[in-house]
């Protein structure tokens, strides 16, 4: 895939939860928060997760998204949405590449004195059940976890 070009989200074949996970690899540029959050959208929609949930999905992938694109040198970003019906939660996960040689910062919860950025995490960490972060290679993945259905989500 060239890296100017974004992908269709995929359900994973043969991956745990079949069709109720999919991953897509975006191009690092701006217009692909738009994408990210259109592709969570119509993924969790076809799974009939609820309207509540595909927003917030939309909110929290576009925050992830936005962060990987600000804070590395990434030339790509994935993105990995999973329904588990288990656990009755919809996890999250975007990956980066990286903060490049410099050794830049990723993303992190806002400090004091963060005026006009850095509210991104706190956001996430508002709307979500939980949320964290795993070293992938020399990149990060930051997950979230958000309740499947409203009822839990309005309770939660």
């Amino acid at each position: 895939m060239a890296l100017g070009k974004t992908q269709t989200a995929q359900p994973l074949a043969g991956a745990p939860f079949g069709d109720r996970r999919c991953r897509f690899e975006l191009a690092a540029r701006p217009d692909s928060v738009a994408r990210a959050r259109q592709l969570t959208r119509t993924h969790l929609a076809r799974l009939a997760v609820c309207d509540d949930t595909c927003d917030t999905a939309a909110l929290v992938v576009s925050e992830l998204v936005t962060n990987a694109l600000v804070h590395t040198v990434s030339s790509r970003i994935v993105c990995d949405l999973t329904d588990d019906p288990v656990t009755g939660r919809v996890r999250i996960a975007v990956c980066d590449e990286g903060p490049g040689q410099n050794g830049g910062p990723h993303p992190h919860p806002a400090r004091s004195g963060d005026e006009d950025h850095g509210r991104g995490l706190l956001l996430v960490s508002a709307v979500s059940t939980a949320w964290g972060t795993e070293a992938e290679g020399h990149g990060l993945l930051v997950w979230a976890e958000l309740p499947r259905a409203a009822v839990e989500a309005a309770a939660a």
